[in-house]
């Protein structure tokens, strides 16, 4: 099918006598005027070797440029950064992986600005490229689709599957004397089999589990791994609606809907995904302009069970669940009982519903996704809270968490480091609070995940027997009664950087509550003799980033407005 330029983006570098310069540029890369008179179609991905995330991409890339081939329009491929939260975790490297974020969006706006792309296929692997590429697409408003690299397969490790977080979990085993050394380096060798991102319900997953229910990813294209030989099949398929939605004139926009956040939000919580998916959400959201809050957060979690049964809080992987039907299969239970808005539009060029009616999907015998009127939780895992330590709220996810409320007294640790080593020492005590602040958006900044520090308590034997209270973040790997996103931040003045060793401190999910015990009077003397600390960065992009950044509650977004 021919294409009409004369309203596209690329009719500026294609069209005309003025654009013979720019011609002349895409006759040096090997294309024919028949190409040059087609939409150009930018691909896009996240590849690079700086983890297994990523390694698949630029192979899938090329499929992905056939269907885009095949369907009428000219590919056009390119790269941009990624930041590995697997490997940037624990040290000082993790500022960067939020901030990566921000920059891949931006990287790829000026990228398809630039070179006038009429649309974009976007894939991506580890954990703040798939939110990243997906908020560049709602920011152009381009026809765009994301497509999901895939996950890694679990390891295998005394008969039991295992994945990168048991490794993380190994590291506070082996410092109480719970395993040896020998036996950590057997599992660090068999956690991670192959090309893929973490296998678990973890940011990645979660966030490609959303890419479905949101509309922006064709249905089925989350679970299948990185190394399937499917994944080929998907992402050609891909390039071919890319192009169809080119001549269908369909835009983000119009898929990513208020309902269809709210999808979203159903999805998030039907599998109990990583607390990370509410902060992607609000920065997906504040790029079409959709006023979406932790109420709503709160109040579609109210209404959604709780599925499936994944790692880390349960027992299974995303190959698990890809087994049994993927995405589409807890999609179509949830459509079944009416907690889906169905007639949400999505990058098919048809709805939810008509997408799920149309996939045959047998019922097999299983225990990973549970029936809705036997869920593991009647309710959502990824709780909104508010109180005296957080007015403008915080997270906790509660899958795999047994208590509902923890009081204890605080052990305050100005960054992460301190608190690990405090950790690895055997120093944080059963009953304890551990609140590790100046780790938010600007404090840190990057707001920086604490995966090695809950992994270790967890593997220390005391992930239920004391708590965290944090400005930073967590990995989705995180189980326990850990709390993050508190805002306002400590290095703005909120409440938490007022706290000292030995205040009580409660955390209640049942009534939605993280408080200081604490008197208004206390409160106020003591910000009044606080004073805000020196940035830990004055140049480069981490400064630039403190800037710009604002709350966690509206989803560490970045605008010169602030």
């Amino acid at each position: 099918m021919k294409f009409n330029k004369s309203k596209l983006p690329s009719r500026h570098v294609s069209v005309g006598v003025k654009s013979a310069p720019h011609r002349s540029m895409y006759y040096a890369m090997g294309l024919k005027n028949t190409d040059i008179e087609k939409p150009f179609v930018g691909v896009v991905t996240t590849w690079n070797e700086a983890a297994p995330c990523n390694i698949t991409l630029s192979r899938q890339a090329q499929s992905a440029k056939k269907g885009v081939k095949s369907a009428g329009g000219t590919p056009r491929e390119f790269t941009t950064i990624t930041v590995t939260d697997g490997i940037a975790m624990g040290h000082a490297g993790m500022k960067s992986s939020l901030i990566s974020r921000e920059i891949i969006a931006d990287s790829v706006e000026l990228t398809m600005r630039g070179h006038c792309y009429d649309a974009l296929i976007g894939l991506a692997g580890c954990d703040k490229s798939l939110p990243g590429l997906m908020m560049v697409m709602l920011r152009l408003n381009v026809p765009s689709v994301f497509i999901y690299g895939g996950s890694i397969l679990p390891g295998s490790y005394k008969g039991k599957d295992v994945t990168i977080v048991d490794v993380f979990e190994g590291v506070g085993k082996q410092s109480t004397g719970k395993m040896s050394k020998e036996d950590l380096l057997e599992l660090e060798r068999v956690a991670c089999p192959s090309g893929g991102s973490c296998g678990g319900q973890f940011t990645a997953n979660t966030m490609a589990s959303i890419s479905e229910a949101i509309g922006l990813a064709l249905p089925g294209s989350a679970s299948p791994p990185a190394e399937d030989d499917r994944r080929e099949k998907i992402v050609y398929d891909s390039g071919v609606a890319c192009a169809n939605l080119l001549k269908m004139n369909i835009r983000p926009k119009e898929i990513l809907s208020f309902e269809a956040f709210e999808n979203s939000i159903t999805m998030l919580n039907s599998i109990g995904g990583s607390t990370n998916g509410i902060l992607h959400l609000l920065a997906l959201a504040n790029e079409v302009g959709i006023d979406l809050t932790y109420d709503d957060f709160e109040r579609i979690r109210k209404k959604t069970p709780h599925l499936a049964d994944m790692k880390p809080g349960g027992n299974y992987v995303m190959n698990s669940l890809d087994k049994i039907g993927g995405i589409p299969f807890i999609l179509k239970k949830l459509l079944a009982k009416g907690l889906l808005n169905e007639n949400c539009m999505t990058v098919t060029g048809k709805t939810i519903k008509e997408n799920l009616v149309s996939m045959n999907i047998p019922e097999p015998e299983q225990d990973i996704v549970r029936p809705i009127e036997n869920p593991l939780h009647s309710v959502g895992t990824a709780v909104i809270l508010k109180g005296s330590l957080a007015p403008d709220g915080a997270v906790i996810k509660t899958a795999g968490v047994e208590m509902t409320k923890f009081t204890g007294k605080a052990r305050v640790f100005d960054r992460e480091e301190l608190a690990f080593d405090a950790v690895s020492k055997g120093e944080i005590d059963e009953g304890d609070v551990v609140v590790i602040r100046y780790e938010g958006p600007k404090g840190g900044p990057g707001m920086r995940e604490m995966l090695a520090t809950t992994a270790a308590l967890v593997g220390q034997g005391l992930g239920k027997k004391v708590a965290m209270v944090t400005d930073g973040r967590f990995s989705g790997g995180t189980r326990g009664f850990m709390v993050g996103h508190v805002a306002p931040e400590a290095y703005v003045g909120g409440p938490i950087a007022l706290v000292k060793d030995g205040d009580e401190i409660t955390i209640n999910i049942e009534t939605n509550v993280v408080d200081l015990h604490l008197s208004k009077e206390e409160l106020e003397t003591r910000k009044g003799q606080w004073s805000q600390p020196k940035p830990n960065y004055t140049s480069g992009a981490l400064a630039k980033y403190a800037t710009l950044v604002g709350s966690a509650a509206n989803g560490a977004i970045t605008s010169p407005k602030l």
